[in-house]
């Protein structure tokens, strides 16, 4: 049994015959999942069965992120609807277990799509079958009724955009340790053009391609990383994920949505939010201000992550080249407010 970076397998496994006897049938062992940016992810085993740990990052962690509790709350209220997520087994907020909260869920059976090699493999009615269902999961997630899934207490919808625009700014002052042309201005413009929202519904608040796993039938088996859900204005989720499926095309070097959009064969963003409007129904007519908001939250993330980089604190490959995609990410998100960078 040997111990992986912020897991140690032992202490693991006898919290798991302690709260869940019979669950393990022997020692455990394990892998770090590469390719996450944020919460780590092990795929630990007995010989017989095998199980998914999440735990926050290592160093620095944001105070409202990486929230264990939050993300198990929301998988465990799916269960049984029409949104795919893995069962979960058990949630530890005792630090002392392992180091840090943590919980257990179901490995499902599937693959992530994370690199062009891997959508290289679809032809082009694959690559739009996928965009579409991809696009049909989240209108279903954002038709979901809060209260009947348990979920009423969720979050705080009203005023939740002005509260988001605040909470991001935030975020990106407590890891800044450099200078960033034009975040400020696009922070503010944001907070100016704050739209009305339409609707209210769970909020994913991080959804892309590969935050989903796909089956050998190229349907979405489970989605993960649930982190940063909440319930709020459900079209934050389209505007992000716009960026990550054609933000990046003009860059040569792209470390963070690789292999997506209509670089790669993908039908274009709008023919998802196509889609999606007519799944949902949700106006999308105030979009473009999403868009602008998901560049904003992107560069925070990607700048939290270059302040651990930056500090020895993060566990993985990649990690070096994502504080250089931060001026892009502003740039854009100006652009998507037709403001100047």
């Amino acid at each position: 049994m040997s111990d992986l970076p912020g897991l140690d397998l032992g202490r693991l496994r006898a919290h798991l015959e302690s709260e869940l006897p019979g669950l393990t049938s022997g020692p455990l062992t394990g892998e770090l999942v590469q390719g996450g940016r944020s919460n780590l992810t092990y795929v630990v085993g007995d010989g017989v069965r095998r199980w998914v740990v999440r735990r926050p990052p290592l160093g620095h962690v944001l105070a409202t992120a990486h929230d264990m509790g939050r993300e198990h709350r929301v998988m465990s209220a799916l269960a049984g609807t029409s949104v795919p997520v893995p069962e979960t087994h058990l949630l530890c907020q005792d630090d002392s277990v392992i180091g840090a909260p943590f919980y257990v869920m179901e490995h499902v059976e599937g693959e992530v799509f994370r690199t062009p090699e891997q959508t290289a493999r679809l032809d082009d009615e694959q690559r739009r079958a996928l965009s579409m269902r991809l696009a049909d999961v989240l209108a279903d997630l954002h038709s979901l009724d809060p209260e009947q899934v348990g979920l009423g207490d969720f979050g705080r919808p009203a005023g939740f955009l002005e509260r988001q625009v605040k909470r991001w700014s935030k975020q990106l002052a407590a890891s800044r340790s450099r200078e960033l042309a034009g975040v400020d201005r696009l922070a503010q413009r944001l907070g100016e053009l704050v739209p009305e929202s339409r609707c209210t519904g769970i909020v994913h608040g991080d959804y892309r391609l590969d935050n989903v796993l796909v089956g050998e039938d190229l349907d979405i088996a489970a989605v993960l990383d649930w982190e940063m859900a909440t319930l709020g204005d459900p079209l934050t989720d389209v505007g992000l994920l716009a960026v990550y499926w054609e933000g990046f095309d003009d860059l040569a070097h792209n470390p963070i949505a690789k292999g997506v959009g209509p670089l790669y064969g993908f039908p274009r963003a709008r023919e998802l939010w196509e889609r999606y409007s007519a799944r949902s129904g949700i106006d999308l007519s105030d979009v473009d201000w999403y868009v602008a908001f998901g560049y904003f939250k992107l560069a925070v993330i990607c700048e939290g992550i270059h302040y651990r980089f930056a500090h020895g604190q993060t566990v993985g490959e990649g990690f070096e080249q994502i504080g250089a995609q931060v001026p892009h990410l502003v740039a854009k998100g100006l652009s998507a407010l037709n403001e100047e960078a």
